[in-house]
């Protein structure tokens, strides 16, 4: 798909312009939400935002456009929230409150994170995944530069595996239906923190023997 197509038309200058074009992208997070894709198209998006179509093609060629826009506010924000937790500290608090801002994250709209994944391979938006995913990844590694991490050599692999994990609970509780966000947060900072526990072990063992086994957080 070409990437001219996905481009918004024209920056908003003023504050009800802003406002415009916020409305239209929260008016589409609200149908793909509710409504699913079946229901989503520029029409339905302007009726939902209480302006004309007319209007909202000033801002947005078609709704893949808009499609964009939404992902691009949505990555945004959680990023605001990742880097005020990484300015103020390091080391296993940031990374527990990293990993619960990620999952209230994904868990505070189940239904429009998941079809917004979908679009992202839909739209061939592999820029707009590899940028925020290699931010997520930077954060998690400044934190990871906190001292009782600093003898893990392969940080780059750990950081990996804590994203998978992170979203495979995830999306086995959106999956089953889950809506406790705090219960899904003390499940996925205890399997971080267990993970995290082993790779420390295992960083001051010697390679030539196995790494240690049945330790658990706390222990």
């Amino acid at each position: 798909m070409s990437q001219t197509r996905l481009k918004q038309r024209k920056i908003p200058q003023q504050l009800r312009a802003e406002a415009t074009v916020a409305s239209i992208i929260e008016a589409a997070a609200r149908i793909l939400e509710h409504e699913g894709l079946g229901g989503y198209n520029t029409n339905a998006v302007a009726k939902r935002a209480g302006i004309s179509v007319g209007s909202l093609y000033q801002y947005f060629p078609n709704k893949d456009a808009i499609t964009r826009a939404l992902l691009e506010r949505e990555s945004s924000s959680l990023m605001t929230v990742l880097e005020c937790i990484v300015e103020k500290r390091r080391g296993l608090p940031a990374i527990n409150e990293l990993v619960a801002a990620i999952v209230t994250h994904l868990m505070r709209r189940p239904n429009l994170a998941r079809i917004l994944d979908d679009q992202e391979q839909k739209l061939s938006l592999q820029d707009h995944v590899l940028k925020t995913e290699t931010q997520v990844q930077s954060l998690i590694q400044t934190c990871l530069s906190d001292g009782a991490f600093a003898d893990v050599s392969d940080k780059q692999s750990i950081v990996f595996d804590m994203i998978c994990i992170v979203r495979g609970i995830v999306d086995g509780a959106a999956a089953r239906g889950e809506r406790d966000i705090d219960a899904i947060i003390c499940r996925v900072v205890r399997a971080v923190d267990g993970y995290l526990a082993q790779s420390t072990a295992c960083a001051g063992t010697d390679s030539s023997r196995p790494a240690p086994t049945g330790r658990h957080v706390g222990a």
